[in-house]
């Protein structure tokens, strides 16, 4: 059972919709006040998030920024320990997916995918550390990665590419932070019922010529639990993560997702 966490406080990323919204929503669950974040174009759903962790009895603060950029990160997090009045966990959940040939990508493209899903990261990762390391008592870190963190798939090169990023600067956090009582994990979803899935799903159709759900399905028949999992999985798994009982794990990268079997 995981431990209960209340008197604690978190800053989710990404929190508007799909897989960051369920963790700010079970964290909430979980006795931890809340505060989320979002780009300025999912407002109204960081309002709806945010009301529903107050319905559950706890405190939420809300702010809108870009995660690419240093002082939109900083700000958040400042602004949640103003309002909460200190930060316990950081879950670097924002990201975009875009699904493209390496042949056809951008400059700009990649660029923009490399700000977003890994310097995002680092951004919310070292502003989180900064503040935790002031706190003086420690801290839970976690960040999003991918199951194409392990297994590229085609069409999601850069991506892919960003996550495997994630992957290696979550065990070099943990390395450098541990001596200041602060763990770094991440989480590596696989096939999600989210917008960011539809969209991967939609486009992998183009491209191999299906209909759309069809890609989608392709992949799924490869699951050994036999679905596609939904975000509450994956919160599940930051729960227990932002809990004492995580304590002596760090610099890990799990799968979630359902025991996909590769080819």
């Amino acid at each position: 059972m995981v431990a209960k966490l209340d008197g604690r406080t978190a800053l989710v990323t990404g929190a508007s919709r799909g897989i960051g919204k369920a963790i700010a929503l079970r964290l909430a669950e979980d006795g931890l006040d809340v505060a989320i974040t979002d780009v300025a174009a999912n407002k109204a759903g960081l309002e709806e998030v945010a009301g529903l962790i107050e319905k559950a009895g706890r405190k939420s603060a809300m702010f809108t920024g870009d995660v690419s950029k240093e002082a939109d990160v900083e700000g958040a997090v400042q602004g949640a320990v103003k309002a909460l009045g200190k930060l316990d966990v950081m879950v670097a959940n924002a990201g975009i997916a875009q699904v493209i040939s390496l042949l056809e990508l951008s400059v700009d493209d990649f660029d923009r995918m490399m700000a977003v899903n890994l310097r995002g990261v680092f951004l919310s990762y070292k502003s989180a550390a900064q503040q935790m390391i002031k706190q003086g008592h420690g801290g839970k870190i976690i960040g999003a990665a991918s199951i194409v963190a392990y297994r590229p798939f085609a069409l999601l090169g850069h991506y892919s590419a960003s996550k495997w990023a994630v992957r290696g600067l979550t065990q070099a956090a943990a390395m450098e932070w541990a001596k200041y009582g602060i763990t770094v994990n991440a989480y590596c979803p696989g096939i999600v019922g989210t917008a960011m899935w539809d969209l991967i799903d939609e486009k992998l159709a183009e491209e191999e010529g299906l209909t759309k759900g069809a890609a989608i399905k392709k992949y799924s028949e490869s699951i050994y639990l036999g679905r596609v999992s939904v975000p509450e999985d994956v919160a599940k798994y930051v729960s227990y993560l932002a809990s004492p009982d995580s304590d002596y794990m760090t610099g890990q990268s799990v799968m979630i997702d359902g025991g996909i079997q590769f080819s």
